[in-house]
C-alpha cells in the first residue's frame, strides 16, 4: 500500500460527479421498488407462514410447486434453502386479507400436502415459523424506530464531539448509505428480515466510523494549518486517512465478501447488505460527508461577506 502513502488528490474537485453518480444509483433503486410494488418483507415483518423442509433427496422446486397448487396453495413462494447437499427448501406463503382461520392451519396443510402429493420424495423434517399481522406491525415500528434513533443519536454526538454541521455531514452520508443499499436489496431481490435489520444497523455504525477518522483529521489539521482554506484542509485530511481507509474497508470487504460467497442461503442476504455497505459506506465518507461540510462553510462565508458589504453600504448611507 505504499502508492497511497502520499496521495495529492482534490477530492472536492469531483464532487459533482460523485453527487451524479448517487443520484443515478438511488433512481434506479427507487424506480425497482416501485415496480414491484414496495420493497420485499420477510415473514419475520409480515403476516403468514414461513416452512423449512428437508427431504431425503434433492427436491424438485417445480414439482413442490405444482403439489401445493392442486392443493390451493399456488401462490407459495419456494426456493432451495442452505447447501444443495441439505435437500432442503423454504415454502413461505403470506396470509391474504381475505383468507380464514388461522395460520398453523395453513402450515398443517402444507406438511400434509407434501407427505401426500410429492410422495417420490420423502418429508423426513421439517420446522415451521408463523407471524401474525399485530407481530408483524410490531416488528417494522421497532425496527424503524431503531434505524431513526440511531441516526438521530450520531448526529448529537457528532455536533457535540465536533460541531453540528459535521453531525448533519455524516448523518446525511449514512441516509444516503440506506438508501442506495435500500435499492441494491431490491434490485437484487433480498427482502427485508430481521438479519437485515441487523446488517442496516451494522452498516450504519461502519460508515460513520469511517467518516469520523476523516473528520477528526480534519479538526486537527485545521489547528496546525490555519494558512490552508477548509478544501485544501478537507483534501489533505482524506489523502493522510486514504491508506487506513483502503486497508480497513479492503479487510472488512474480503472477510462479508467470503461470508456471502461461502456462508449459504441462510447469511446470503445479511452479508449482501455487508458487502454493498462497506463499499457504499466507504464511498460515502468521502464523496458525500466531506464536500457537506465544505458546502456549508462556504454558504457561510458568503453570508458573512454579504453581510459585511451590506453594512458597509449602510454606513456610507
Amino acid at each position: 500500500m505504499d502508492i497511497l502513502r502520499d496521495t495529492n488528490i482534490n477530492w472536492l474537485k469531483y464532487r459533482w460527479y460523485f453527487i451524479s453518480v448517487s443520484i443515478v444509483v438511488f433512481l434506479v433503486g427507487a424506480l425497482h421498488i416501485y415496480q414491484e410494488g414496495g420493497l420485499r418483507y420477510g415473514i419475520d415483518f409480515s403476516e403468514g407462514t414461513l416452512i423449512y423442509a428437508k427431504f431425503e433427496n434433492t427436491p424438485q422446486v417445480d414439482s413442490i410447486r405444482q403439489a401445493l397448487a392442486a392443493s390451493g396453495l399456488g401462490e407459495a413462494v419456494i426456493q432451495r434453502y442452505d447447501t444443495p447437499s441439505m435437500n432442503e427448501v423454504m415454502i413461505r406463503v403470506e396470509r391474504e386479507a381475505e383468507q380464514t382461520g388461522e395460520l398453523d392451519e395453513t402450515a398443517n396443510q402444507i406438511l400434509t400436502t407434501l407427505k401426500e402429493q410429492y410422495q417420490e420424495n420423502t418429508l423426513i423434517d421439517s420446522s415451521t415459523e408463523i407471524v401474525g399481522p399485530v407481530v408483524g406491525q410490531e416488528l417494522r415500528r421497532k425496527a424503524r424506530n431503531a434505524t431513526v434513533l440511531a441516526l438521530v443519536a450520531m448526529l448529537l454526538y457528532i455536533g457535540f464531539r465536533f460541531e453540528f454541521i459535521y453531525g448533519v455531514g455524516a448523518t446525511i452520508a449514512v441516509v444516503h448509505d440506506v438508501l442506495l443499499t435500500l435499492g441494491l436489496v431490491s434490485i437484487f431481490g433480498y427482502e427485508i428480515s430481521l438479519n437485515v435489520i441487523a446488517a442496516f444497523l451494522t452498516l450504519v455504525g461502519y460508515s460513520v466510523n469511517d467518516t469520523i477518522v476523516i473528520f477528526d483529521r480534519v479538526r486537527e489539521n485545521r489547528r496546525l494549518l490555519r494558512r490552508k482554506s477548509l478544501d485544501e484542509i478537507i483534501n489533505l485530511s482524506i489523502n493522510q486517512t486514504l491508506r487506513r481507509t483502503v486497508l480497513t474497508s479492503g479487510i472488512t470487504f474480503i472477510t462479508v465478501a467470503s461470508l456471502y460467497v461461502l456462508g449459504g442461503e441462510v447469511l446470503r442476504s445479511f452479508s449482501f447488505v455487508l458487502v454493498a455497505g462497506v463499499i457504499v459506506g466507504t464511498y460515502s465518507s468521502i464523496a458525500v460527508a466531506s464536500p457537506i461540510v465544505s458546502w456549508w462553510r462556504r454558504f457561510r462565508e458568503k453570508r458573512s461577506t454579504s453581510r459585511a458589504k451590506a453594512s458597509a453600504r449602510a454606513a456610507r448611507a
